[in-house]
């Protein structure tokens, strides 16, 4: 599986921009061929929560519809980020994955709101798990701060999935806590993390990149990177199986001990 990770500027509450900045990276993006595409967090708006009633994506539809046209258009997955939407008079951070065949295959919410941010005071937490097949190979979608709760991947990874994307707008003091806890997050489910992370500043923070893609083992195939631009990797999805039979964590695990009942 190719994959392409947009680590990108993202225009503080200008919704306009950045759609032509998503459009112009899909198409140029598929000049090489590419398996699947994947965005950061919250691309339509940034962090503008005090203008959600005025910026956000109305049923998220403006955005299903250009990925599901563009998903169809060059034959490739996109795996959407997430977008600042409204339903029913609320706001929510929101992922939405795009099949070859342009249909919408997965929306979901994101979990852990991060108070930091003031997530909690403007939008509303998902309830449930996002999972997903691509190309026949099962796959998880978390968002940024719900990186930080291992049971939260766990539970994707225990429904079958091999490869979790994470999307995020993760401040640059922060970075080192980034590029630790998806490692982690690989080793200790043994599957592949791709994850995006922007770039350049809001009002009230700084984004240094460092969109990383780690493998089963926690080889780090793609990491460092801190320019705006799209970078390209290809991921043996062998080796998930593979890993999962020479330690088999999964087999061993001591759920009497650990889980609720």
């Amino acid at each position: 599986m190719k994959i392409a990770l947009v680590q990108m500027d993202i225009e503080f509450g200008e919704p306009e921009i950045n759609f032509t900045k998503i459009e112009s990276y899909i198409k140029k993006a598929t000049q090489h061929h590419i398996d699947v595409i994947v965005f950061p967090e919250m691309w339509n708006t940034g962090y503008a929560l005090k203008d959600l009633h005025l910026l956000a994506d109305e049923n998220g539809n403006r955005t299903k519809h250009l990925l599901s046209k563009l998903a169809k258009e060059y034959s490739i997955n996109i795996v959407g980020g997430s977008v600042a939407t409204k339903r029913d008079g609320k706001f929510f951070n929101t992922m939405y994955v795009a099949d070859r065949k342009g249909n919408i295959i997965s929306q979901y919410d994101k979990a852990h709101l991060f108070k930091l941010m003031d997530e909690h005071l403007y939008m509303e937490p998902g309830h449930t798990k996002n999972s997903f097949d691509l190309d026949g190979i099962t796959c998880g979608g978390v968002i940024c701060y719900d990186l930080r709760f291992p049971e939260w991947i766990r539970a994707h990874v225990l429904t079958g999935a091999k490869i979790v994307f994470i999307p995020a707008e993760w401040p640059t003091k922060r970075i080192d806590h980034w590029q630790l806890l998806l490692q982690a997050r690989a080793i200790e489910n043994q599957c592949f993390i791709v994850a995006v992370n922007r770039i350049g500043n809001d009002p009230g923070n700084e984004f240094n990149g460092h969109s990383m893609v780690i493998a089963p083992w926690g080889e780090l195939l793609i990491s460092g990177q801190t320019n705006e631009g799209i970078y390209y990797t290809e991921i043996d999805l062998n080796e998930v199986d593979q890993v999962r039979k020479t330690i088999p964590i999964f087999q061993d695990r001591r759920t009497d001990l650990y889980e609720e009942k």
